[in-house]
């Protein structure tokens, strides 16, 4: 089952047929343990629409925070080294650590949805996009789903000095998620790919690809250390690292185009503006 959010309401597509449910408390949703089961309770055949067709889709999120997990990835973990003016030892200790790196991301007003705008800083000179599996946390701290985030980034501003860090990732339009979330109870197959392309002009500035075989760190480990001490009454979205980082020479520009896929989920686009 996949949900999607519109301005005309939540559309959910299950079983090969699309359905339009113009009233729906998404907090109440996202917060529960089984939100496939109550939305299915709500289909019936008077709410079936064609489909997702030049459709605007919103972030699928209500009041929800989002935090994210770092160096998950042994690729991010290189990156963040090589990016560091300290050396970057730290990111090593963290590779290997029990505890993993979460740190906060944003706050709805701060996500856009698929088609949206991302921004860089004005002040940052190295900016790049995360593409990241994205974990839709319940209430008590369960998994029910999975969408795609776009974990905005400035290398520059981080690697100067690691206590810069939510500078360098927490502004306005530096989170996207989307398009939709999957809902399901079990886990994707560490055989999901996640690909990136970023288009510049009409051409490929930039592609790579991993798996989620790649990931060191467990999503419900992730989760259980987020929860330690905290409390999300409405759910949480996790990022949970990337294994694409484009070379260092590379850096997003105003109007790049930047598509992030993972199996199962579909295609997240947004654009730098």
């Amino acid at each position: 089952m996949r949900l999607y959010r519109t301005l005309s309401g939540a559309v959910v597509e299950h079983e090969d047929n699309c359905f339009l449910v113009e009233s729906l408390n998404w907090d109440s949703l996202l917060s529960s343990d089984d939100p496939g089961l109550i939305l299915r309770e709500e289909l019936s055949a008077d709410l079936r629409i064609k489909g997702l067709t030049d459709v605007a889709l919103l972030p699928p999120m209500g009041s929800q925070e989002v935090w994210a997990a770092g160096v998950t990835y042994l690729r991010s973990r290189a990156a963040r080294m090589e990016e560091s003016k300290s050396g970057g030892d730290f990111y090593d200790r963290v590779y290997v650590a029990e505890r993993p790196e979460l740190f906060f991301k944003a706050t709805p007003n701060r996500v856009v949805g698929d088609h949206g705008k991302v921004a860089i800083r004005r002040d940052a000179s190295w900016s790049v996009p995360e593409p990241e599996l994205t974990l839709l946390v319940s209430a008590t701290g369960k998994i029910t789903g999975y969408t795609i985030g776009n974990d905005m980034s400035s290398r520059d501003i981080e690697g100067e000095n690691p206590l810069y860090l939510p500078q360098a990732k927490v502004y306005s339009r530096s989170c996207a998620l989307g398009p939709c979330i999957l809902l399901t109870p079990e886990p994707l197959p560490a055989t999901a790919s996640i690909t990136l392309a970023i288009l510049r002009r009409g051409n490929c500035a930039f592609s790579g690809s991993t798996t989620l075989e790649s990931m060191k760190r467990d999503p419900k480990v992730l989760v259980e250390y987020l929860f330690r001490d905290n409390v999300f009454p409405t759910g949480c979205f996790l990022l949970t690292g990337t294994g694409i980082v484009p070379p260092d020479s590379f850096t997003l520009q105003h109007g790049d185009e930047i598509r992030i896929s993972i199996d199962g989920i579909g295609t997240l686009t947004n654009f730098v503006g």
